[in-house]
């Protein structure tokens, strides 16, 4: 079998060997081993399920929990001419059926599907009449309410077991501490698993904390200093394009990425990326999942993440291919400040939840004991804006909803565009003869919807740009110049998010029923958060074991790359380095940065000496903040 499952690497992924644990964890799912592999990022998990699901007869059901995730995955597995179905929000009841009915006869190998559509019924009689040959749980730590991105569906992914008995199940995670650990274990159910871990180590990503008086300089300083493709994480959509437009105005050609985008917008801009013509993104935590580019050199955290697991996950997407990055959080004593009360201050009390709950019904109008089954169209924004909520706090409450099975929440960029056109029969015709350009699409356009010169109509840009072959942004350009022109009335609206309320509204006793898990969960946010800034503050320990220490990996090596390991060499200030900012300064008033430039030496270093010689009066500093030569 070992030479089998090397042919199908060889064959399907072109590699000649495995690495880590692969080999291993393969072979103990071939013998119907159930498995635990906790595995780094970028360290090739998905390889673990999809070699023996080839070797075998039958097909694997995958498990995931995100649909960039899921798309990203398939469409790789179809690219190499394997045979891949998924199961993903938006499909009719006929797609659905079909998706099923496929996977049964039509000899496919994977079906992908979100932990949420595995409690449909309809889906569980039909996994159950198929052959299954293995059940892959990815992102496993999201079973666990100690996880960073626990997901309350993923609680009944053990109904799998009961679904297809034979089937071995492997569970994937590259962010797992031992508690999480535990949890994994006991709520999939495995029988007698194998747990296999390879290091988190990252030996090639230099890991760093720059404390700064200028996170702007200093981003921009890095940029130079390490050529190739970057990432820069930022905490909100706002500082995204704000901080993407600094950049391309300092010659950094960059771009930005939030949740808030279409499909359509995400695709260009990752495109854009992964082919080198974008160098920078900065971007929310939005952006990664899935997203595997192996030469990034560099990833900023340009403001503090919430949890570590969150921190390593994002700063591991550097160096894939093994090569040395550079993962680099930048921060200001304001940020270690600013941080702690905005955590603190957006952990939201029961009776917040109750008022948010109440409120959200108010706004979409669903009267008490009221069901609604379908997704509705939500933005955010407008929400806290009208019932005069804090953004950090209600999101928090939101994500305690989701948890606990109220409703669902997703990230999902919709847009509604309605058309009614509006000339008569003789004004449409004269407008083809004087913009044949659009006549076709037009034209499409009257075709496929019948009615829309009658009646205001719900038209799909995607269907539409099948059809024409002009692009989304293209057609809404030409249905804007419509309505200018007065041929048609346009009407475009978008939303953000996307929830699906999932029991009847029943106000404070919906809520009543998980009020102590409230308290739990601002217990695990406060002690992430604690975490993140202990790694933040530290000054002594490896940083490197100082986060493998926290997923419960023990190491007596020190990375010896990091700030930490380096900065005895960097501390001490040298006599030459004072007498080079003394000249410096006899010659005319100097500010930091440039006193930085001119010496080269280290942020910390130099002002360690600046400090020094303010204290003694030697220097002072004028009104522009510059330091100049004292009387």
């Amino acid at each position: 079998m070992q030479n089998e499952t090397k042919a199908i690497l060889k064959e399907f992924w072109g590699h000649s060997d495995f690495r880590g644990s692969q080999e291993k964890i393969i072979d103990a799912v071939l013998s119907k081993k159930d498995v635990l592999a906790l595995m780094p990022t970028g360290g090739g998990k998905s390889i673990c399920y999809q070699v023996p699901a080839l070797a075998m007869e039958g097909i694997c059901i995958v498990v995931s929990p995100l649909v960039a995730l899921i798309q990203d995955q398939v469409g790789q597995l179809k690219n190499k001419g394997i045979k891949a179905a998924m199961l993903t929000g938006g499909l009719s009841f006929e797609d659905l059926m079909n998706t099923l009915d496929n996977c049964l006869y039509g000899n496919y190998k994977f079906l992908y599907l979100s932990p949420e559509r595995l409690q449909q019924s309809v889906v569980q009689e039909r996994i159950r009449e198929m052959d299954v040959n293995l059940i892959a749980i990815d992102e496993a730590h999201c079973i666990s309410q100690w996880g960073n991105d626990f997901r309350p569906a993923y609680l009944d992914c053990a109904v799998l077991r009961e679904l297809a008995p034979k089937a071995p199940i492997i569970a994937l995670t590259a962010t797992a501490t031992p508690r999480v650990v535990e949890d994994i274990l006991g709520n999939l159910q495995l029988e007698q698993p194998r747990v296999f871990k390879d290091s988190f180590s990252r030996s090639n990503i230099v890991f760093k904390v720059k404390h700064t008086q200028d996170k702007l300089y200093q981003l921009k300083k890095y940029l130079n200093k390490i050529p190739g493709s970057s990432i820069v994480y930022v905490r909100s959509r706002k500082m995204s394009v704000t901080l993407a437009e600094f950049l391309n105005q300092s010659g950094f050609p960059s771009d930005f990425f939030h949740g808030g985008m279409s499909k359509e917008e995400k695709r260009e801009k990752l495109d854009l990326w992964l082919e080198n013509r974008t160098r920078v993104m900065v971007a929310t935590n939005a952006f990664g999942m899935g997203v595997d580019k192996p030469d990034v050199r560099l990833v900023v955290h340009y403001q503090i993440p919430d949890s570590l697991e969150s921190y390593f996950q994002e700063a591991g997407r550097a160096g894939r291919d093994g090569n040395t990055s550079h993962a680099v959080l930048v921060t200001t004593k304001e940020d270690f400040d600013i941080a702690q009360q905005q955590f603190l201050s957006s952990l939201p009390k029961v009776s917040f939840v109750k008022e948010l709950y109440v409120q959200l019904n108010n706004y979409f109008q669903i009267s008490f004991g009221e069901s609604v089954t379908e997704p509705l169209a939500f933005k955010f924004n407008a929400f806290c804006k009208r019932y005069n909520f804090k953004a950090n706090m209600a999101y928090n409450a939101f994500r305690i909803l989701d948890q606990n099975s109220v409703l669902a929440l997703s990230e999902n960029f919709r847009e509604k565009n309605v058309l009614k056109f509006i000339a008569s029969r003789a004004g449409i015709f004269n407008y083809f003869e004087r913009n044949r350009k659009t006549a076709s699409v037009v034209q499409t356009i009257l075709r496929t919807y019948g009615g829309i010169t009658e009646f205001e109509t719900k038209i799909d840009l995607f269907l539409l740009s099948k059809k024409t072959g002009k692009t989304e942004k293209r057609l809404k350009k030409i249905l804007k110049q419509l309505h200018k022109d007065g041929i048609a009335e346009y009407k475009n609206t978008s939303s953000d998010l996307e929830i699906t309320f999932l029991v009847p509204r029943e106000d404070d006793r919906t809520i009543n029923r998980f009020a102590k898990k409230i308290k739990d969960f601002n217990t695990i946010k406060l002690s992430n958060l604690k975490s993140m800034l202990g790694y933040v503050e530290n000054t002594k320990l490896c940083r490197s074991t100082y986060l493998l220490k926290y997923f419960g990996e023990k190491t007596t090596t020190n990375c010896g790359t990091c700030d930490i390991c380096t900065k005895k060499d960097k501390e001490a200030p040298t006599p030459k380095l004072e007498e080079k900012v003394m000249a410096l300064l006899k010659i005319g008033p100097c500010s930091s940065r440039k006193l930085e430039q001119a010496t080269g030496a280290s942020e910390k270093t130099l002002l360690k000496i600046l400090r020094q010689l303010l204290e003694d009066e030697v220097v002072v500093l004028n009104y522009k903040n510059e330091y100049t030569l004292g009387n």
